[in-house]
């Protein structure tokens, strides 16, 4: 699969799993690179550390407020340890959210949040439907 079919959606809805098998569900901006999907959260946030334990995952498209309007794709998650991978990942989201995208980093590094950012990989571990 040579990208996947939620790289042009605004926004998609991460579900990542408690320890219990529950899943919790965050809109989060996403942006195709190498195949999959790309991803940055607060270093410290509970979405990072459910992956860091379990790297199951589920996306779909959303809005902003996080309402799914598309299938659900199950889906592999893991972190970007790699300085140039972390690089590509931000190059590909400023890539795909332009200004917003800048706001948003000149608006983080004055806060001092930049520097706590996990960035995450997403990939797809179904065909989208008709594709099999």
């Amino acid at each position: 699969m040579d990208g996947t079919p939620l790289d042009r959606e605004r926004y998609v809805s991460l579900e990542t799993f408690r320890k219990d098998g529950s899943g919790v569900k965050t809109p989060v901006w996403a942006a195709p690179l190498d195949g999959g999907l790309v991803v940055f959260s607060e270093g410290r946030s509970y979405k990072v550390a459910r992956i860091r334990r379990d790297p199951r995952g589920r996306v779909a498209g959303c809005s902003v407020r996080g309402v799914v309007h598309g299938p659900w794709y199950e889906a592999r998650c893991s972190l970007i340890e790699d300085a140039r991978e972390v690089a590509r990942a931000h190059a590909a989201i400023r890539k795909k959210y332009g200004f917003q995208g800048f706001i948003l980093d000149v608006a983080a590094g004055l806060a001092g949040r930049t520097k706590r950012r996990a960035w995450l990989r997403i990939e797809l571990t179904e065909a989208p439907p008709g594709k099999e």
